[in-house]
């Protein structure tokens, strides 16, 4: 796997001060797309273990609330299998802290059966507390929406989900 860029002092992509990993490769190609350059898998810096390291360190003052994935698409399903280790080692190390991952995809496409359900998506999917999902639409943009860029996309709160066994939208809190 390859990435874009890595923002240490992140404020627009999840709540709080975040650490925000841009993935190199998307098939969706969305009109109007905020980061098109990302979306050629080989563009950017070898995903390794001293990038997950450089993370972890950014992850460890107090006011940094969490990390997130966003794209190019992490959920492709070879940056699914990139970015597992990261997800169990800041699980790990940072428990209290929240992950974000924005995908271009439905949340039903990442269930079994689904466009983009592979081997690591169940566990990915259990380290995850917010996704945000669905792709950009440039008709429904609407800049006013926090954390999202257009109407169409869903703040899924993942851990209710899963308690529920449906999809349950974020409330804020």
């Amino acid at each position: 796997m390859k990435y874009a860029t890595i923002k240490t002092v992140d404020i627009a992509n999840g709540t709080g001060v975040r650490v925000s990993l841009f993935v190199s490769g998307c098939t969706h190609h969305c009109p109007d797309c905020f980061n098109e350059i990302a979306w050629d898998f080989q563009y950017g810096e070898d995903f390794t273990q001293d990038t997950i390291d450089f993370i972890l360190q950014a992850l460890a003052p107090q006011h940094i609330s969490g990390l997130t994935l966003l794209g190019g698409e992490p959920m492709e399903l070879v940056n699914q299998k990139g970015l597992l280790p990261l997800l169990r080692q800041v699980h790990e190390k940072y428990p209290d802290k929240d992950i974000w991952c924005y995908t271009g995809y439905l949340y039903e496409d990442l269930q079994p059966g689904g466009r983009v359900y592979g081997e690591d998506t169940d566990e990915i999917l259990n380290y995850l507390d917010i996704l945000v999902d669905g792709p950009f639409l440039v008709d429904q943009k609407n800049i006013r929406l926090k954390f999202r860029g257009s109407e169409n996309q869903r703040i899924i709160d993942i851990k209710r989900t899963n308690q529920a066994h449906m999809v349950v939208l974020w409330d804020g809190k």
